[in-house]
């Protein structure tokens, strides 16, 4: 409005104080009478030189006062938007231009900003110290600022903008910053849903209503990004059970009238449920094995539609393909809805696909975790040919270290530029690059651990350890267990690249006082240290070496203890070597859900050291979901058999069964046993095999609650002793029982309960197990 007001005053003087009264002229006769502009003259500049201002105006020295001129030189003045405010006047034949510098920004800074600090919050704003003050940037940078806050979760925040004037016009600009409470989700409401309810769908997606429980997750929080995400949630969850013609209508966030709270509502269109239809592959390939290709194909006809296993079918194809040489081709599935009967053909159609080369691997969310530590788990490297197979085992890699809640991969044209005959540039068309989008998880562990044990009463295990040190991908534990009958230290660190290849090293270092009293009526303390290292043989099968050097001394034998005990108290130094097989295909080698793995073992004791003996253990284990994607079967199976070269097995090397081995039984609690002493002797040969159902136990998913049930069947048999006092029969034990765990905001927390079905009179049992852990 100044800037009108402005105009029509230069207008008025220009256009009026040089004329006579009472006449009006034409055109051609005012500009004849408008007086030529003999000098121009600037004031109220400070910083700005006059001469920049004059170059400025569109009126120069020598034309004539024209109110166009005038009017173009303000608007030019005012688009610099270096002045506050700007009036131009005459006086005869001078055209005197009168400014007001806008003020120059000394400093920048915030207050009020809790959950955000300066760095980024400065990152976000346009202005800049040394920069131009003006009002129209500032509230730009305001809408910035609460975007940022919003984002995080935060709507009700406010950002009032503050000057402070300083000498020689330059001013200190604060923003002061209400950031306001998070802005949670009060309801997630469905509408058109009818195949499932709200609560199933509620776990479908990510984002939480709030709950006093989720105050360590940001999930119950509002955030647009994250309820676009969750459409695609409820994409893939409807047409991975056959609703092909799912989609989402509208999802409206409302805000409650005092700010503090969202109602969400995802009004959904299900549309009919679909069965497989018939599947087919076409191929424009040469040569390819049709017939074998449709035995790995996914789903059944008949059975319920699933987009995810055309997905994968996709992936085996490709897979397979990669394997036998044909590492550019094209699969697209064509869908063929047959609505009436309710069924989906499946037509794969394989391609030559366009040769392409990938040209540049780029890694981004990894904030701790180096980029080194990431590349070198991929399978395809830099100027390779692309192959989707190999992507795929890179990606999986990348999840099986445990450092990230999320790996995405996604790939795009390449924007390398190679030269052309006369020196031209052209986009190199066969190249892309590959995109791997990360989010880390923490990887520190503490854990603190208590079991209960009607015999041994309490037990406490405290640990540290970080799986990713310094972003390094190297692993350092320190645990410490403090109880009654059990003190022990233990450090370990382990490189698994050493020297920059595909070689594990790392070493063990170790003291161990074992109360064996209540067991087996001694006391043992073992110190010593182990190295090791591990190499892949194969993509699944990995080998492991190790030595070890430590001293076992048995003390403090009762005196009512067995005479089998007695014999073995005093010191010995071992020196073992020994080595490890490893197939593993378990998707996840943490916590998996489908897959495998099978281990072989062998220790030999006596390079050095006073004892003796050959050690060999081999176990299964298979985990596959069974009735739906979250109830986990898991089989397992473990045997181990000893063999004294010359001398005997000692007690402190022979297999003992109980506890967290057989559930059930009390730590050592089965196998031989002196019945005169009562004392535990252990075995040279055990079998023990496990079958365990965890599933959900009807809370919501992210309560993080769920339930398993279990059996344990197992031996330990010979040895070494013949005597009527010693039972050994080697019979077969049985316990079952079921569990709880839940992963509370403090740590996970697990809770056993398990009692024989089969056992031996002389056997110990243990009823209850408890253990509670947190992690930061």
């Amino acid at each position: 409005m100044r800037s009108v007001l402005r105009l029509l005053q230069a207008a008025v003087i220009l256009g009026v104080a040089g004329l006579a009264p009472n006449l009006a002229p034409g055109p051609a006769l005012a500009q004849a009478q408008a007086p030529v502009v003999a000098e121009i003259r600037v004031e109220g500049n400070q910083r700005i030189e006059p001469a920049t201002v004059v170059s400025y105006l569109a009126i120069a020295v020598g034309d004539t006062m024209q109110p166009d001129l005038i009017d173009r030189s303000l608007k030019a003045l005012f688009a610099t938007s270096l002045f506050a405010d700007v009036t131009m006047r005459r006086e005869g034949n001078v055209l005197v231009v009168r400014v007001l510098e806008n003020p120059v920004i000394n400093r920048i800074a915030f207050e009020g900003n809790f959950s955000i600090n300066d760095e980024l919050l400065s990152a976000e704003v346009q202005l800049r110290p040394r920069v131009v003050f003006t009002r129209s940037r500032v509230q730009s940078d305001v809408q910035r600022l609460i975007q940022v806050y919003q984002r995080s979760g935060r709507f009700a925040v406010t950002v009032e903008p503050k000057v402070i004037q300083l000498e020689q016009n330059r001013v200190d600009l604060v923003f002061e910053v209400n950031e306001g409470p998070l802005t949670g989700v009060r309801r997630i409401r469905f509408i058109g849903n009818q195949a499932y309810d709200d609560r199933k769908l509620r776990e479908a997606i990510q984002t939480r209503e709030s709950r006093w429980w989720r105050w360590l997750t940001s999930d119950d929080t509002y955030d647009p990004d994250r309820v676009s995400f969750d459409q695609e949630l409820l994409r893939s969850y409807y047409t991975e059970r056959g609703y092909a013609d799912f989609r989402v209508v509208s999802a409206v966030a409302q805000l409650t009238p005092d700010g503090s709270d969202f109602f969400l509502t995802f009004t959904v269109d299900e549309g009919r449920r679909y069965r497989f239809g018939e599947f087919e592959i076409i191929s424009e390939v040469p040569d390819l094995d049709i017939s074998y290709l449709r035995t790995i194909l996914r789903g059944e006809t008949g059975a319920t539609y699933n987009s995810t296993e055309i997905e994968d079918s996709v992936l085996d194809l490709t897979f397979e393909l990669g394997r036998f040489g044909y590492a550019f081709v094209d699969i697209i599935p064509r869908l063929a809805r047959n609505r009436e009967a309710g069924t989906i053909d499946v037509t794969y159609e394989i391609a030559e696909g366009p040769r392409a080369y990938v040209d540049r691997i780029n890694i981004t969310g990894n904030v701790r975790t180096l980029d080194r530590v990431i590349r070198r788990e991929f399978r395809i490297a830099e100027g390779d040919a692309f192959n989707a197979a190999k992507i795929q085992r890179s990606v999986q890699r990348v999840r099986s270290l445990g450092f990230f809640d999320r790996v995405d991969v996604s790939q795009a044209p390449s924007d390398s530029v190679r030269s052309g005959a006369v020196g031209a540039v052209a986009p190199v068309d066969d190249r892309i690059d590959l995109n791997m989008d990360v989010r880390e998880r923490s990887t520190g562990d503490m854990i603190f651990g208590v079991g209960y044990s009607t015999v041994d009463a309490f037990v406490t295990d405290f640990t540290i350890s970080e799986r990713n040190l310094l972003g390094r991908g190297q692993d350092l534990s320190v645990s410490f267990t403090l109880a009654t009958r059990r003190q022990q230290f233990d450090l370990s660190f382990t490189e698994p690249y050493f020297l920059g290849r595909r070689l594990s090293a790392g070493f063990d270092l170790f003291t161990v006082r074992n109360d064996f009293q209540d067991i087996s009526s001694f006391t043992e303390n073992r110190r010593g240290f182990g190295l090791r290292t591990g190499f892949p043989l194969t993509e699944n099968l990995s080998a492991g070496l190790r030595y070890s050097l430590r001293q076992d001394i048995i003390e403090d034998v009762g005196a009512n203890a067995s005479q089998f005990v007695r014999q073995q108290q005093g010191s010995r130094v071992l020196s073992t070597i020994g080595y490890s097989l490893l197939y593993d295909v378990r998707d996840d080698s943490f916590s998996p859900t489908e897959g495998y793995a099978l281990r072989f073992a062998q220790e030999f004791a006596g390079v050095g050291g006073s004892v003796k003996y050959l050690r060999t253990t081999a176990s299964a284990q298979v985990h596959f979901p069974v009735v739906r994607d979250d109830w986990i079967a898991s089989l397992t199976a473990e045997e181990g058999i000893i063999t004294g070269l010359g001398d005997d097995v000692a007690i402190t090397d022979r297999f003992f069964l109980g506890g967290n081995d057989f559930r059930g039984f009390a730590r050592a609690g089965l196998g031989p046993r002196d019945t005169l002493t009562n004392d535990a002797l252990g075995g040279k040969v055990y079998f023990i095999t496990s079958a365990e159902l965890a599933f959900p136990v009807g809370l919501p998913e992210d309560s993080g609650v769920r339930g398993s049930v279990f059996t344990d069947i197992g031996t330990l048999s010979r040895p070494g002793i013949t005597s009527p006092t010693v039972k050994a029969t080697g019979s077969v034990r049985v316990s079952y029982g079921f569990g709880l765990s839940w992963t509370s905001p403090l740590g996970p927390l697990r809770f056993d309960w398990a009692w024989p079905l089969r056992k031996e009179s002389w056997d110990r049992e243990e009823t209850f197990r408890f253990s509670f852990g947190t992690r930061f």
